[in-house]
């Protein structure tokens, strides 16, 4: 029988459109043999709508798009749109979340599947909320003794009070150049690098446009490496790839609209390299308590000092990404690597039905 899998894409977030592409593309690349198809499309204002079964890839994003009078709040529609009618045929076996940022990458739709009792493609509600909070992900591979560049971070109202306070403590403790990110986004959105305090003010109003909370790094000369993960308990490392932005920095044009940037896969790195490339980042994936997948970031400079940059929790899987790339060079092949995915949250459903909750 083939798995009901439903595709939960779109969201409240200013990732929507690049959850919209991946979700095309990880439609085009699922068997048909194995997998009936079910949409569930989440509008820019947070409304959720059960689409019809897909029967193929679908031209473009405006396909996925759903605009039912059914549409409503999650709260009141997430028992239908994932169980069907009256627990009907068209129940789901399985939920892959193809949502980036907020609402959905964070550990919020983590939690409403796992209240549902879903099995679900993908990382838990803690290690979704730690991987999207860059701040507590930082300080959690501090902790794992994980090599990384200096940082600091502010909440909006504490840099209201003292705006200079807040320049000057960055200049103090990172100087130039440094990178300003929101905490809780991906996808390079809302990111500035920045080389004089003009740039820093600036880049610090962007920022938080986008989150009550953003942190500032330390700027590296350093060659940006990656490499993919899968597993639940016992995960494994694809082969290590290089971004090469022909910008100057890897930035939102580059990843998803334009392409403008050259991805060598494998990467150019000694076997001593990729091998501590390797234990970093599988620690950095137990610290999180990860499950499913991740692609591990990482600078590697001049000197040769690999650190850490980031985990993603949910890597894209457009046309430009890395992540499938990393694992097509390893050997698995895009349609494996979805079943494998899907196999693995499964896999960990399982599991947690065996954790006793009422005692004797």
């Amino acid at each position: 029988m083939r798995t009901k899998l439903g595709l939960l894409y779109g969201g409240k977030s200013a990732e929507h459109k690049v959850s919209m592409q991946t979700a095309m593309a990880v439609i085009k690349a699922l068997d048909l043999e194995k997998f009936d198809i079910h949409p569930i499309y989440i509008t820019t204002e947070g409304q959720w709508v059960r689409g019809p079964q897909l029967t193929g890839p679908v031209d473009n994003i405006k396909a996925l798009e759903f605009n039912s009078e059914e549409a409503q709040s999650p709260t009141a529609l997430a028992p239908k749109v994932f169980n069907g009618n009256d627990h009907d045929s068209q129940a789901l076996d399985v939920i892959f979340p193809l949502l980036h940022g907020p609402n959905g990458e964070d550990g919020t739709v983590q939690g409403l599947l796992e209240l549902l009792n879903l099995p679900y493609v993908g990382n838990g509600v803690l290690a979704s909320a730690a991987g999207m909070d860059k701040v507590f992900m930082k300080n959690i591979f501090a902790q794992a003794d994980l090599a990384q560049v200096a940082y600091v971070s502010f909440i909006r109202s504490e840099w209201e009070k003292e705006r200079e306070a807040s320049y000057l403590k960055v200049e103090g403790q990172l100087g130039y150049p440094c990178f300003v990110k929101p905490a809780n986004l991906g996808s390079s959105v809302g990111i500035s690098k920045c080389s004089n305090r003009e740039e820093l003010e600036n880049a610090f109003i962007d920022a938080f446009q986008f989150d009550r909370k953003i942190i500032i790094e330390e700027g590296v000369v350093a060659r940006e490496i990656e490499v993919g993960i899968l597993g639940n308990d016992e995960p494994e490392c694809s082969v290590a790839g290089e971004i090469i932005p022909k910008t100057e920095f890897y930035d939102y044009k580059a990843k998803y609209e334009d392409g403008d940037t050259a991805l060598v896969i494998p990467a150019d790195i000694s076997e001593e390299v990729y091998d501590e490339m390797k234990e970093m980042a599988i620690r950095a994936y137990k610290a999180l308590d990860c499950s499913g997948l991740v692609r591990a970031d990482f600078f590697l400079t001049k000197e040769g000092k690999l650190l850490i940059n980031e985990v993603n929790t949910m890597p894209g899987f457009t046309p430009f990404s890395m992540f499938p790339l990393l694992w097509k060079h390893t050997g698995v092949e895009y349609p494996e690597l979805i079943k494998r995915l899907v196999d693995l949250g499964t896999e960990r459903h399982k599991e947690k039905q065996n954790i006793k909750h009422i005692l004797d």
